[in-house]
């Protein structure tokens, strides 16, 4: 079983194969609460209150403690609601345990599968971060290593490099670290999927 405890930091399908079992649904209706544009029929993200986020958390860790119970494993969910998303970590006393879930590829699938459980109970556009194993912090440091290997190419004459295509919230991190690394500066370029970050010197 999983204990949930109080108020902390954290795209694809994960199978039945994955996991060793079953993965929990998360039907979806189209009953997203976003307003919509009636011109480029594009959906509108709606900031959230507090409490949302805290009732997203909430609805989040019970589909995440079903799915751990599904694959016999056990761990402690933290929930946290700050820069209008909530966070959601999962960690265990034993790393083992998660070993499996902490793949990047997986995290992403599983967070996916997460949000939209999110959003099939609360109508709205969930921008939820889900952590397991301290994933997101291996994904930092991947991310870091990708900034420093951008800037040596333009420090080599590049005017400019381009990152691979990214989740906004990976590209909020790239944008911090470049920020940090002074003298560069970055910028989102693209659309949809193909959506990444371009970094060049300031």
């Amino acid at each position: 079983m999983t204990d949930k405890t109080g108020l902390s930091e954290a795209d694809t399908v994960v199978s039945a194969t994955d996991t060793g079992g079953a993965v929990p649904t998360a039907p979806v209706t189209p009953t997203d609460a976003s307003p919509t544009s009636s011109q480029t029929g594009s959906l509108t993200e709606v900031p959230l209150t507090t409490d949302q986020l805290e009732r997203e958390g909430d609805i989040a860790a019970d589909y995440i403690e079903e799915f751990l119970d599904i694959c016999d494993l056990d761990g402690d969910i933290d929930i946290d609601a700050r820069n209008g998303r909530a966070y959601l970590s999962v960690k265990a006393s034993d790393a083992d345990n998660l070993r499996v879930l902490s793949k990047p590829e997986t995290v992403n699938a599983l967070q996916e599968l997460t949000r939209l459980a999110v959003q099939n109970k609360t109508g709205s556009f969930s921008r939820l971060i889900l952590d397991i194993g301290g994933s997101r912090e291996v994904r930092e440091a991947e991310l870091a290593t990708l900034v420093a290997r951008a800037i040596l190419r333009i420090e080599g004459g590049a005017t400019e490099a381009d990152l691979p295509a990214m989740s906004s919230y990976e590209r909020k991190l790239v944008h911090d670290i470049v920020a940090a690394s002074g003298g560069y500066r970055s910028e989102s370029s693209g659309e949809g999927r193909d959506r990444h970050t371009v970094i060049t010197a300031a």
